[in-house]
């Protein structure tokens, strides 16, 4: 699908704009800011230390579980490889729906039941992180925009600079162009998961959730193109 990418940024700024609001400044889907988190806990600021200490290794479950079940694919080709992926997100994603449900208002950070549903979003947005690494495809990173707004800017330099040679030109407008819907789709769930929780609480997550099961069903469609691609193959083959 040509606007993968853009769709998963917008869900990643989303689940994660919405659990640093709900779980007092956990990140989920940029997980390495949390270690910059702890740091400030540690000094006094802020609070929740042990559920962002606790969300790192929830996320590397996350994408060792997405590996092995990749590799228990067979044939592990891209489409099941998504639709696979997409479904235990959407699955982790709607355990971390109900289980934000379950501990509204979350009033004490250091309270178990506050811990696992952090972890289980970290979880979720672990899967999202490793499908990027797992599924083979052209696309750009779509849970972090540090690189691809480096990249953006650098591809504008290039573009306006007169001494770029036009074929260099050509190049980063293509990869501009890629970068660009990314970077926006990802701020604009970023704003659009603030308000979605202040008006509807953990429910909102919903929303992805609901994506998600929309592109496991989307990939699935490519599974049986795949499917039927092969059989044709082999049909092709033995008539010779």
């Amino acid at each position: 699908m040509k606007s993968e990418d853009s769709v998963l940024a917008a869900i990643a700024g989303y689940v994660d704009t919405l659990s640093f609001v709900a779980l007092f400044g956990l990140f989920t889907a940029h997980v390495t800011g949390n270690f910059v988190l702890i740091g400030a806990e540690a000094a006094g600021f802020g609070q929740g230390v042990f559920m962002k200490l606790m969300a790192f290794p929830a996320f590397v479950a996350g994408v060792a579980v997405s590996s092995l079940l990749v590799k228990s694919l067979e044939p592990a080709t891209s489409s099941r490889s998504a639709c696979l992926l997409y479904a235990v997100q959407a699955a982790l994603m709607l355990a971390f729906c109900l289980a934000g449900v379950g501990v509204s208002p979350v009033v004490h950070s250091d309270s178990t039941p506050v811990i696992i549903c952090g972890m289980v979003g970290a979880a979720a947005m672990g899967v999202q992180n490793a499908h990027g690494r797992l599924v083979v495809r052209p696309g750009v990173p779509n849970t972090v925009m540090t690189g691809n707004v480096t990249q953006a800017v650098l591809d504008v330099i290039e573009i306006i600079s007169p001494a770029t040679p036009s074929d260099a030109k050509a190049v980063s407008r293509t990869r501009l162009g890629k970068m660009l819907p990314t970077i926006v789709a990802f701020a604009a769930g970023a704003i659009i998961g603030a308000l979605a929780y202040r008006h509807a609480g953990f429910w909102a997550l919903l929303v992805p959730f609901a994506v998600l099961v929309w592109l496991a069903f989307n990939a699935r469609g490519g599974v049986e193109t795949e499917a039927h691609a092969t059989t044709s193959a082999t049909a092709a083959n033995a008539r010779k």
